[in-house]
């Protein structure tokens, strides 16, 4: 059981969430540290954006309805995620996870199930009604994850460049 408990600290929001086997904390990144998840967003691309651009486009990210924090392990910085917050006409306010990355080593150890309960009561904290993803399609091992959160597919996430 995932037992998480808010405290705060200045301007920095700490979200910590612990577990009898590991010690295991989601903490907020704020704008201002954002180079700290930059390493793991390219780790996420196989042909990742020019560091300029991701800077950019994360700096930009973070003036919007985004919250980044970082996975940590006994203190350690092995990961990150995003969530957006919206209201969607047909599921009403919602949370989209993004840019979920562990770092290897520590995959497959019962972290992702923890990090997705807790980021279903933090949602849950914001009076949302819905989870929202997207999932590369050869993503298989994870497609399979998230149904058995309970998540359903319910449809294909169209991308063009312009």
């Amino acid at each position: 059981m995932l037992i998480c408990l808010v405290v705060s600290v200045a301007k920095n929001m700490t979200i910590l969430a612990e577990n009898r086997i590991m010690e295991l904390a989601f903490n907020k990144i704020l704008k201002e540290d954002f180079q700290q998840v930059l390493p793991f967003l390219k780790k996420l691309h196989e042909h990742p954006p020019e560091e300029e651009l991701l800077k950019s486009r994360l700096l930009e990210m973070f003036d919007q309805n985004y919250e980044c924090f970082g996975i940590y392990m006994n203190k350690n910085l092995i990961g990150v995620f995003g969530l957006w917050f919206m209201t969607r006409h047909y599921a009403g306010r919602a949370c989209e996870v993004d840019h979920v990355y562990i770092e290897e080593q520590y995959q497959g150890k019962g972290l992702g199930r923890s990090l997705m309960e807790f980021i279903h009561q933090y949602a849950e904290s914001k009076n949302c009604e819905t989870m929202e993803l997207n999932s590369y399609v050869e993503n298989f091992g994870s497609h399979k994850f998230y149904m058995n959160l309970g998540y359903i597919i319910r449809g294909y996430h169209f991308l063009k460049k312009l």
